[in-house]
């Protein structure tokens, strides 16, 4: 962590609560813009590309060595690209996954944020990368704009198995890290409670499950959205 921002710190959960506040301030007044209104969605996802080209941007600017290390493989920049389709679209089947991927995902990258004596930029950089992906998808819902369907957590699940599975073949192949396949972040996470190698995959299992379902349960008697709404927004 950077200096002066300590886990669960009074900084770090001032950056977490301002993500959801974020999101529900967009919300509201996408509300009074109207469904049909596109420069919100637009911005969140020209941010989201700003964000990704400027994480990458740097140690390609520094010289560094770009593959196989620093791909877009790990689950937040899966995530990432979803979302900007789902900002630009708003197509149900792509929200289906979003809504899990990036909300579950990136949250846990918020609360346990992998950073090892980062540069002020890349601390930065990471947790407005990451906040982009929770205010996303929640301004999304909270605008009425989407909504997960029935059946989505099961299509998610599946969606996140097979990622993870290209991903493992890619790490085994190069001996990289990505997804933490291999060997467990350095700094503290979940991970830390589900075992040594490769147990704590295993157990990754339910636990998103678990996750998933939580992310489910405010919809599971919820109306469905007008239609009308969802086609103004695309259209």
């Amino acid at each position: 962590m950077p200096p002066g921002l300590h886990l669960f710190g009074m900084v770090h959960l001032l950056i977490v609560a301002a993500v959801p506040l974020l999101a529900a301030v967009l919300a509201a007044w996408q509300r009074r813009l109207g469904a049909e209104s596109r420069g919100i969605r637009y911005g969140l996802a020209a941010a989201l590309v700003a964000s990704t080209i400027a994480y990458y941007g740097e140690p390609f600017l520094h010289g560094e060595k770009m593959f196989p290390g620093h791909v877009p493989l790990e689950l937040c920049d899966a995530s990432l690209w979803l979302v900007v389709v789902a900002m630009l679209t708003v197509k149900p089947a792509v929200f289906d996954i979003v809504w899990y991927l990036a909300v579950a995902g990136a949250t846990q990258a918020l609360l346990t944020p992998n950073l090892q004596e980062p540069s002020l930029f890349r601390a930065v950089q990471y947790f407005v990368d990451h906040g982009l992906l929770v205010a996303g998808p929640l301004f999304l819902v909270w605008s009425g704009l989407a909504r997960p369907r029935p059946g989505s957590l099961l299509r998610a699940m599946v969606a996140l198995n097979g990622f993870a599975l290209f991903v493992g073949s890619f790490d085994a192949l190069f001996g990289t890290d990505y997804m933490f396949l291999r060997s467990k972040p350095p700094t503290a996470s979940a991970l830390d409670l589900l075992g040594p190698w490769p147990w704590y995959i295993l157990a990754c299992e339910p636990v998103a499950l678990g996750c998933f379902l939580l992310l489910w349960l405010p919809f599971r008697k919820a109306p469905a959205m007008v239609a009308s709404g969802i086609e103004e927004a695309a259209n």
